[in-house]
């Protein structure tokens, strides 16, 4: 066995008892790992476990979780659970190696190692991270959607949580579009949480790739998420908010990458949307205002956002339609309007009346063809077909 060899064997024991104390000690319990590793490395830690030696290196307020490790090192062969793990596909990586994000390894509190399936971001290409509400407008959808596409048609990689909502619609978006995105879950990389994000999973993992410093097999937990945040934004170049109210855990990993260095960008909305609050007080306290794609490449790359996709028919395009059909829907908002505020904005727009029998079967077909929306009974709004 050559030198090169050697030194992969050992490294990848290393991995194998890494993997074996996060599992045991907890990745959520990071006063304690740093306390372990003042000791030495993971093997060292393994073989200090194993022999009874390990509660008598740490402090007294340690005592007890090193001997839940001296139980656990008995009953564990590191290498044998490795092997299972890498054979599902699933990598390991830590800090100091080559392949550990270098965005990562460099702020406050990085995670010690990354679980992973499908590809880690490449270091070499600028990363946004594209986050919102998980109960989103119309608007944020369509926003999230046209975003995700531009950025991965500029070659830009989209980094977000796979949530419910905007998270995943740029995700999706930056994925159809040819591009890569890299999902933080605050769960084991081998559960999809939500589940109804079941698709975007398996894209992910065909064409992108999923992360976390939770082991396989570790469950969603409320408390799980907000730290996975930081992960979130530091895997980021910058961190683009679609739609948030005033109190959102979106905000959290706003903070999060404000105290990491990162560039903070907010879509503005209206005034009297709640969904747009939290964007409008982000633009008030500094964050950058952004109207569109284009305005952020420019910022990102210098450049006015003309990607690979120039020439090409985006696929976050509004749809268009002929006669009346067209107009009415033109005249519809990604808000709930009522009848009467359809039908002024239609005599605005277009310079003639119409009459309302000929409007609400206007809206009827629309809503049919699942171009607009009606809600609670009166309001009709548009909405963006995928």
């Amino acid at each position: 066995m050559d030198q090169l060899d050697k030194r992969e064997k050992k490294t990848e024991e290393e991995k194998a008892c890494l993997h074996w104390l996060i599992q045991a000690a907890g990745a959520g319990n990071r006063s304690f790992l740093r306390a372990l590793f003042g000791l030495g490395t993971a093997r060292e830690i393994f073989a200090l476990a194993l022999s009874g030696r390990l509660a008598d290196r740490l402090a007294q307020r340690y005592r007890k979780r090193a001997a839940r490790l001296t139980e656990s090192s008995k009953a564990c062969d590191p290498e044998q659970e490795y092997g299972r793990m890498r054979e599902r596909g699933i990598g390991l990586v830590a800090q100091g190696e080559a392949a550990f994000p270098k965005r990562l390894s460099k702020i406050p509190d990085s995670p010690l190692a990354l679980y992973y399936a499908g590809r880690l971001p490449s270091d070499q290409k600028r990363a946004v991270a594209l986050i919102g509400a998980r109960d989103c407008t119309e608007y944020g959808r369509y926003m999230a959607a046209r975003f995700g596409a531009a950025l991965a048609g500029a070659g830009v990689e989209v980094v977000s949580g796979m949530a419910r909502g905007i998270d995943g619609i740029g995700q999706e978006s930056a994925l159809r579009e040819g591009g890569y995105s890299m999902a933080v879950l605050g769960c084991g990389v081998d559960v999809c949480y939500p589940k109804e994000n079941g698709s975007l999973y398996e894209t992910l993992l065909a064409k992108g790739g999923v992360c976390s410093e939770y082991p396989p097999g570790t469950e969603p937990r409320a408390l799980q998420f907000p730290p996975r945040n930081r992960i979130i934004s530091g895997l980021s170049d910058a961190v683009l908010v679609i739609e948030a109210r005033v109190k959102s855990g979106t905000l959290i990993t706003v903070d999060m990458a404000l105290e990491q260095g990162r560039e903070v960008y907010a879509l503005p909305g209206r005034a009297t949307d709640p969904l747009s609050s939290g964007c409008n007080r982000l633009i008030r306290q500094g964050a950058g205002l952004v109207n569109g794609p284009e305005e952020l490449l420019e910022e990102l790359l210098g450049t006015k956002g003309r990607g690979r996709t120039e020439g090409r028919e985006e696929q976050t395009r509004l749809v268009f339609l002929d006669g009346v059909l067209g107009e009415v829907l033109g005249a519809l908002d990604f808000q709930p309007l009522a009848a009467e505020e359809i039908r002024h904005r239609f005599e605005v727009k277009y310079g003639k009346t119409i009459e309302f029998p000929v409007l609400f079967k206007t809206l009827l077909e629309l809503c049919a063809d699942g171009h607009a929306g009606q809600i609670g009974g009166g309001y009709y709004m548009r909405i963006l077909k995928p």
